[in-house]
């Protein structure tokens, strides 16, 4: 088989974590993992088209069938989810599902009470076909008013002893109940002073050594071994966000040779304005990530989905993209498919 024939079939779609919009699985996804493959779908409750919660989310029943639709496309994709907790959580009483305080309130409760509460929702994740929570949040509250962290709770605390003694037990009991977990934002956006959906983060002054470390401690011993990668930037390391950085990535790459290394939703706005969604894409690829997360929900681009995957196809065929790192990616999530499908 020559070069050419062999990215031609390369499953490129196993990079994506798509977004859509609806209750059942939409055409034109069914055509991109037959065509392309899928790594997985991320599931919204609220739709920024509608304004309304009135997306993936409406019953535990509905969602059961939903992840097991997806679960049956080819090349069985996994379903993604953010289930922090508190605002942070498509999963919502209201609905009918298990309750799930905000990080910070969390905090402050007993111990039986915390693993009572993590068992309940992990096991409901799992009954319904969900195989990744995008959490724990690792991010230490630096900054109280921090727009996205802090004003809002997602952080567990402003004592990096007790973020990390928080996210170990979320750890062990996710593990318990075979919940993939994904550490976020590396590498660790408490001090910020931005919310990263509007604009760039420049976190070169609030970042710590500490919680940047804590990225490359708990990483391993977390259940289906992820981090999301935030769009922030780090001046001392590169101009550029960390999810187009490969000296950042690379930071990563060399403490964490086996971890699943995924962007955040590439649709925010920061990228938006300098670059658009396939060329951020692309360029994130090369500096060195695995899976790229484009929710759908920001904007709708449903339409340029396939259009993208070719886009890698292109490059890979022309030198532009590594097609050995490719590779390894797909190979990583191949391994978290196997793991969380058992």
């Amino acid at each position: 088989m020559d070069a050419i024939s062999e990215v031609i079939i390369m499953p490129v779609g196993e990079l994506f974590i798509l977004g859509f919009f609806g209750k059942v699985v939409p055409d034109w996804l069914k055509a991109f993992a037959a065509r392309y493959g899928l790594g997985g779908v991320i599931l919204f409750d609220y739709s920024c088209r509608t304004l309304e919660y009135d997306n993936n989310i409406d019953s535990p029943e509905q969602v059961q069938r939903l992840c097991a639709e997806i679960s049956a496309l080819p090349s069985a994709p996994m379903v993604f989810i953010d289930q922090e907790g508190g605002l942070v959580r498509r999963l919502k009483e209201g609905r009918g599902f298990a309750p799930l305080p905000s990080a910070k309130e969390f905090n402050l409760l007993a111990l039986e009470e915390k693993r009572a509460i993590l068992t309940a929702s992990f096991a409901e994740m799992r009954q319904l076909g969900i195989h990744y929570d995008f959490a724990p949040v690792i991010d230490v509250d630096y900054n109280p008013d921090n727009p996205n962290i802090g004003r809002i709770k997602r952080s567990y605390s402003a004592d990096i002893a007790e973020v990390e003694a928080n996210a170990q037990l979320v750890g062990e009991v996710a593990q318990a109940q075979r919940i993939g977990l994904c550490l976020k934002h590396f590498p660790g956006i408490g001090g910020a002073v931005v919310d990263s959906h509007q604009e760039f983060m420049d976190i070169s002054d609030a970042l710590r050594d500490e919680q940047e470390e804590l990225f490359y401690s708990l990483a391993p011993r977390m259940f289906g071994n992820a981090v999301l990668v935030s769009h922030a930037i780090v001046r001392q390391w590169d101009e550029r966000p960390m999810t187009l950085s490969a000296s950042g990535l690379g930071r990563l790459r060399r403490r964490l040779p086996d971890t699943l290394l995924i962007t955040d939703d590439m649709q925010m706005q920061g990228l938006q304005k300098a670059l658009g969604t396939r060329e951020a894409c692309l360029q994130s690829l090369k500096a060195g990530i695995d899976m790229i997360c484009i929710g759908n929900n920001l904007l709708d681009q449903e339409q340029e989905m396939a259009g993208t995957a070719g886009y890698f196809l292109e490059n890979l065929r022309d030198g532009n993209l590594s097609g050995s790192a490719v590779e390894q990616s797909i190979a990583r999530v191949g391994k978290r498919k196997a793991l969380l499908a058992a």
